[in-house]
């Protein structure tokens, strides 16, 4: 998705956020600060790395500046077992789509963006 992003002009950084508990806050209100959109990606449903992470940037007052938040999970839904490419498409999470959230967060809903004056 980052690649993606990239050669479309749209410069991101990809922070491994591996354990969730505790939760790094630094790096959290770091990236809150410094980017107009941020994106939480886990295999995981509702309530689980996304939600820490937005209650923590609701409690330090990081939403009320126009930061935009999109936290990604599993669907409340059962996936057939399959490769996990198939998987991850049907989940939503994959590296297309976790673009288009970025894009659609900052206003772009095509993957063709306007050009550059």
């Amino acid at each position: 998705a980052a690649d993606e992003l990239a050669a479309q002009g749209l410069s991101c950084t990809v922070a491994d956020a591996r354990f969730a508990k505790p939760l790094d806050t630094e790096l959290v209100e770091r990236l809150a600060r410094n980017h107009a959109v941020l994106l939480t990606v886990e295999e995981g449903s509702v309530g689980g790395f996304g939600s820490l992470v937005a209650h923590h940037l609701a409690h330090a007052g990081l939403l009320d500046g126009g930061l935009r938040f999109r936290p990604l999970t599993l669907p409340d839904l059962y996936i057939d077992h399959e490769t996990p490419k198939k998987q991850y498409d049907t989940a939503g999470l994959n590296a297309p789509q976790i673009a288009q959230t970025a894009r659609n967060a900052l206003g772009h809903s095509t993957t063709t963006l306007p050009a550059r004056a």
